[in-house]
C-alpha cells in the first residue's frame, strides 16, 4: 500500500511539472539577455602595521613605539576607536611575560582609512617615528552591495528596452515579464589585482612629502536573462 501511494505521488508530481512546462512553452514570448556595469573607487583601505623593537635595534620598546604611533595618528585626525584594531590578540599576552627579558617584541595592528591621501600621510608619519613594517591589505567599498543591486535593476531595464525595440520592429506589443534570472554577477578590481590596489610613488618615502598613492577601481557587473510575453 505504501509503495502504491509513493508511486501515485511521483506520478502526480511528474504530471504537474509537465503541465507547468507546457503552459509556459505554449505562450509566445521573447527572451533577452542584458548586462550593466559601473566603476567605483574604494573608500575602505586597510593597512597592516607591525610594531617591532627590531626596527629601532632595541632602542625603543614596543610600548614607546605604540604611544608614538597613537600620537601621530591623532594628529592626522584618525578615530582610534573606530579605525585602529589590534590584529594579534596574543601580542599583549606575549609582551607581558617577556617584558623583563631581552627579547625583541612585536605587536600587530590593522588601520582603516577612507582616502588614499590619508594613507599616504599615515605611511610617512609612521616612517618618521621608526615604524617601517607597514603593508597594504585589502580595499573595499562601504556601499558595494548597494551598487550590485543597482546594476541588477539597470540590467533588467536594459533588457526591457531591448525587448521593446525588437517587438516594435515586428509590430507586436511587449507584455509582462514572466521570468527574470541573474545569470552572472561579479565585483573585482581592475587589472586582476587580488588586493584591488596599486601603489605609486613609494620611492618617494624618504622625501618630505607624503607618497602619491592611487588605487585600482572596482568593476561591478550584473547580467540578467528576462522573458517577456508577446501580445
Amino acid at each position: 500500500m505504501k509503495l502504491v501511494f509513493s508511486i501515485t505521488i511521483l506520478l502526480f508530481t511528474f504530471l504537474n511539472v509537465q503541465s507547468q512546462q507546457k503552459n509556459f512553452i505554449d505562450q509566445p514570448y521573447i527572451e533577452v539577455k542584458a548586462s550593466a556595469d559601473t566603476l567605483v573607487s574604494p573608500d575602505r583601505i586597510y593597512l597592516d602595521i607591525t610594531i617591532s623593537e627590531e626596527d629601532t635595534k632595541g632602542r625603543s620598546s614596543v610600548e614607546e613605539l605604540e604611544q608614538k604611533m597613537i600620537s601621530e595618528l591623532k594628529k592626522l585626525s584618525i578615530d582610534l576607536e573606530e579605525q585602529l584594531f589590534v590584529a594579534d590578540a596574543s601580542s599583549n599576552f606575549k609582551s607581558y611575560f617577556l617584558s623583563g627579558q631581552k627579547v625583541l617584541k612585536t605587536k600587530q595592528y590593522n588601520l582603516l582609512v577612507y582616502k588614499a591621501s590619508t594613507l599616504g600621510d599615515v605611511i610617512k608619519s609612521l616612517q618618521d617615528i621608526g615604524i617601517a613594517n607597514v603593508n597594504l591589505g585589502k580595499t573595499d567599498h562601504s556601499k558595494m552591495e548597494e551598487f550590485k543591486t543597482q546594476m541588477k535593476a539597470k540590467a533588467v531595464t536594459k533588457a526591457k528596452q531591448s525587448a521593446e525595440a525588437m517587438t516594435n520592429a515586428i509590430d507586436q506589443r511587449l507584455g509582462r515579464a514572466i521570468f527574470i534570472s541573474e545569470t552572472n554577477s561579479f565585483a573585482y578590481a581592475l587589472q586582476g589585482k587580488a588586493s584591488g590596489m596599486q601603489i605609486r610613488g613609494m620611492s618617494s618615502m624618504d622625501e618630505e612629502s607624503s607618497p602619491n598613492l592611487s588605487f585600482d577601481q572596482f568593476e561591478i557587473n550584473s547580467e540578467v536573462l528576462v522573458r517577456f510575453i508577446l501580445e
